[in-house]
Parts: structure tokens; C-alpha cells; sequence
């Protein structure tokens, strides 16, 4: 009997691509030997602004699924939304978010002003024409509306309210492309939500440690922690799935707001959920990810396997979130 086909859609790497970019590789290598496990043949496709190119071989493969693991078009997060677009016009069940809750969760933005009608807390947040409403006494960090990976973000990105040769600086930023955000100095969780025939399941919660920081240097998950293996950052910021007693109800609090994330968003497949807890110990959330990294090192599927998946389990789960319609 022939093997049904799933398709890999990946973003068409640039001519130099930078480590986060070159990660896909890897992703679609483990996942293409899951779906052998699985009895699926994959295909893989690339994915560009040439949308031509992209609908015309998908035609021709029909595949019983697509694995979309798209993550920029063209160098940029503004675009990504054109492979769950292009997939819907095709009518192909394809895994992960979905059209609209991809376009809302991609922008940090509109993440932020629908996580405020859900009433689910987050940090505050500003546009860069409101630099005016900044407080002297408080700490910000400028973020990228739509870049993921942390791209452009380090600690040299958080600032004072009342520095005013940088809040000068970051004045002239696009408004399109870059916000303002209330630092939260504190812990760092991420909670992993894997779909599937029985619904959504939260993974054990991960925090971000922050060793050795020395004093005055400022506790941020940016590019170097996730990307630069020879950096500081990265060899610092160990993953623990590892609490004490003291932290349970925190941790149920942080299970409870990553479904709500789930539910209020319409989110299907595979997602991380990003929080700060402030010294007070108030949880915010910061960032929504859908279809996040699954490469073997990567935190969710460390998080799935200490939940005791493998990872051809995390995909079949996948499959069938993509298959119920």
C-alpha cells in the first residue's frame, strides 16, 4: 500500500543564513524520521515570495497533510503569514496555528491587545510615538513587533525612563517594526501546549536560569542565549524543570493562563507560552509562539520528553490536530 504523503513546507533559506535560520534543516531531518515512523513518505517544499512556484508543486503533490514550517518569508516575520494563507486557498489541513491566530500571535502587538480583552495579564506596552508616557523611575525594553528568535534582541536593548539620549535614539525607530515594553526584572517560564485527539496538554513548565549573571547586567533570553553557543548568554541560561515546593501554586497559576492563551486564541498543534514573574511573584505573559522550534535541542521537545513522549508521539499528536476539522 502506498504511504500517504506529508509535505515539509520551509522557508527558502537566504543566500547567508544565520543559525536561527539554518535551524529548519534540522527540524524538518528529525521530523522527517518520525513521519518515517509513522508510515508517512515527506516531501519536502520550499517556501518564498514566489507563491507561484510553492501552489503549483503543492498541486502536484497533494499531500495528505502539511507539515508548515514556515518561520520567515523573504528575511522577515511581517510575511508569515502567507504559508497558512496559501494553504487555506488550497483547502490542505496543514499543523500548527491556523490563518488568524498565526497573524495575531506573530504580532507582538496585536498578541498583547488580545491578550488584554481576554483579560490575561501582561506587561505594559507602548508605541513609539508614546515615548512621552514613559515613567523616569521605571525600566523598558524596545522589542520587534514581528521578528522571532529574538532576533536584534539583547540586553543592550533595555533602558532607564528617564535616559534620555536613548529614548532620542529609539524616537526615530520605525513604528511599524518596533514598541516599547515594561521590563519585568524576574523569573523566566516558558509552558510548552502539544493538541491532539484528546485535546490540549500542557507540558511540565520550564524556567530559564540565569547563573553566574554578574551584578548590573540585565537577565534577558535574547539572541545570544537561544543562538550564539560560544557567547556567554548561551552557556548561562540552563533550562530547569526542577521546583521546590514553594513554587506549586505559581506553576498551576502559569499552567492555567498558557490554556487560557490556547482557548482565548483559537490555537491548534504545537505552541510555547513565554512569562516573567515579577519579585512579587505576578506572572506575565510575554509572548505567544506558535509552531516554535522542534529541532531535538530545543525546549519544547525538552519539555515533551519529560512529559514521557517521543517524539514521533509529539508528531502523530500534531497530525491529528491538523486532521480535525
Amino acid at each position: 500500500m502506498k504511504k500517504p504523503v506529508a509535505a515539509l513546507l520551509y522557508n527558502k533559506l537566504s543566500e547567508k543564513p544565520k543559525e536561527d535560520e539554518m535551524d529548519v534543516i534540522r527540524q524538518m531531518q528529525h521530523i522527517s524520521r518520525a513521519l518515517n515512523k509513522l508510515e508517512y513518505t515527506s516531501y519536502r517544499i520550499p517556501f518564498s515570495i514566489d507563491l507561484e512556484d510553492a501552489i503549483k508543486t503543492l498541486k502536484k503533490v497533494n499531500p495528505a497533510v502539511v507539515f508548515n514550517l514556515v518561520e520567515m518569508v523573504e528575511g522577515t516575520g511581517k510575511l508569515l503569514y502567507f504559508g497558512p494563507s496559501i494553504l487555506d486557498y488550497l483547502h490542505l489541513p496543514y499543523t500548527g496555528v491556523q490563518l488568524e491566530a498565526m497573524f495575531l500571535t506573530t504580532s507582538k502587538i496585536l498578541t498583547k491587545k488580545q491578550l488584554k480583552l481576554l483579560n490575561i495579564n501582561t506587561s505594559g506596552f507602548y508605541m513609539i510615538d508614546e515615548l512621552d508616557q514613559l515613567e523616569p523611575d521605571r525600566m523598558y525594553i524596545v522589542k520587534p513587533i514581528w521578528e522571532d528568535g529574538s532576533l536584534g534582541l539583547d540586553e543592550h536593548c533595555i533602558f532607564s525612563g528617564d535616559d534620555k539620549a536613548y529614548i532620542e535614539k529609539i524616537r526615530n525607530y520605525h513604528r511599524n517594526s518596533f514598541f516599547i515594553e515594561d521590563y519585568i526584572d524576574g523569573r523566566e517560564f516558558n509552558l510548552s501546549i502539544l493538541g491532539g485527539k484528546e485535546g490540549p496538554q500542557v507540558m511540565p513548565p520550564a524556567e530559564i536560569l540565569f547563573v553566574d549573571y554578574p551584578e548590573g547586567k540585565h537577565r534577558i533570553v535574547g539572541y545570544n542565549a537561544k543562538w550564539t553557543e560560544e557567547s556567554f548568554e548561551y552557556n548561562h541560561t540552563p533550562r530547569t524543570f526542577r521546583y521546590s515546593r514553594n513554587d506549586d501554586a505559581l506553576l498551576e497559576q502559569l499552567k492555567m493562563m498558557a490554556l487560557q492563551c490556547w482557548h482565548g486564541f483559537d490555537l491548534k498543534g504545537y505552541v510555547r507560552v513565554d512569562f516573567r514573574v515579577d519579585k512579587e511573584g505576578t506572572p506575565y505573559v510575554l509572548e505567544i509562539n506558535g509552531n516554535p522550534c522542534i529541532s531535538p535541542e530545543s525546549g519544547y521537545v525538552a519539555a515533551t520528553k519529560r512529559a514521557g513522549l517521543k517524539f514521533h508521539q509529539v508528531i502523530e499528536r500534531i497530525i491529528e490536530d491538523a486532521l480535525d476539522n
